[in-house]
């Protein structure tokens, strides 16, 4: 098992995998003040349009902007297509959860969830 973790952008020897390439050349002739501009653009546009979420305390709430990477997360068609399958799997399994839990509640009832950890406000 590898010490170092996992590099979306590059292999285990440095290489830029073939999904990154186009990104990181164009990361490669950009200049650090050109990125810089890109991210204050990103940044006005998610004020803007109200990518931004509320800090209470002391009286008083701040808004600020969701943390965002510049560097997007490309994910390839194949790996997409697994990634899709597991997230439907596990969207229906919630939804067949709540819907047994506001209807029938035979998970609780046959206490696979406690129904004390279902149904209790804390």
């Amino acid at each position: 098992m590898s010490s170092h973790p996992y590099d979306e952008m590059r292999t285990s020897d440095g290489a830029v995998r073939p999904h990154y390439r186009a990104f990181t050349d164009w990361l490669d002739r950009t200049s650090p003040d050109r990125i810089a501009q890109k991210r204050d653009e990103a940044e006005r546009a998610f004020h803007r349009v109200g990518i931004t979420f509320a800090v209470y305390g002391e009286g008083e709430s701040t808004e600020r902007l969701i943390p965002f990477d510049l560097v997007p997360r490309i994910i390839p068609a194949n790996e997409w297509e697994t990634l899709e399958a597991g997230l439907k799997q596990r969207v229906r399994a919630l939804n067949l959860f709540l819907h047994d839990v506001y209807h029938d509640q035979a998970i609780l009832k046959e206490d696979v969830v406690p129904a004390e950890r279902v149904l209790s406000d804390g």
